[in-house]
């Protein structure tokens, strides 16, 4: 059974995803335990589920690293084979990456390598991007670099709004991060740097 920590900032879409699915035995995937930077509204989904949660506040630590450190060890003290970065939207220092990778995934709203970043939805739609998607990808240590585990397309509609088409990426999001999940629980899909 593939043990996982799921790191989030927001409202917790794609763990909630990810919840649901590990409630099937034939999924092979358990989440241990959820973190966030903030008091984050999708730590309820985790409480939903029993699974216990965390929160190590940035502002609260003199330096990147020494939050870092602090969220490191409660990521390790539940002793995850994953981390998955679902919605979580923090750059994370060296130290942390160095100490999980290539077992530290993440999701993003764009077909990296284009439109990295936080702004991903928006940069697409000034860009004038006829298509977009999602990627799932190993985090190193540069910003959406690390090696691509899987994509999936979105068409940008004509009338799009950043609101209407991130909300439609979302959906996509939900469903490859399972799937790819999924793979790595059944052993179908390698990590590495």
């Amino acid at each position: 059974m593939l043990s996982v920590v799921v790191l989030i900032s927001g409202s917790g879409s794609n763990l909630r995803a990810l919840l649901d699915a590990c409630q099937s035995p034939l999924f092979g995937a358990k989440v241990r335990a959820v973190g966030a930077d903030n008091p984050a509204t999708g730590l309820e989904h985790a409480e939903l589920f029993g699974v216990p949660t965390f929160v190590v506040d940035p502002g609260r630590f003199e330096t990147r690293e020494a939050w870092a450190d602090a969220l490191l060890a409660n990521v390790q003290h539940f002793e995850p084979d994953l981390v998955v970065l679902a919605g979580f939207m923090r750059i994370l220092p060296a130290n942390f990456v160095q100490a999980l990778s290539p077992n530290l995934i993440n999701t993003h709203p764009s077909l990296l390598p284009a439109f990295p970043g936080a702004h991903a939805v928006r940069d697409a739609l000034s860009a004038g991007a006829k298509t977009t998607g999602v990627t799932i990808h190993v985090v190193d240590e540069g910003v959406d670099t690390g090696p691509q585990l899987a994509q999936r397309e979105v068409q940008v509609e004509v009338n799009d709004t950043q609101s209407s088409l991130h909300e439609r990426i979302k959906v996509v999001e939900r469903e490859l991060l399972v799937d790819v999940v999924r793979q790595i629980a059944q052993q179908q899909l390698q990590l590495s740097v």
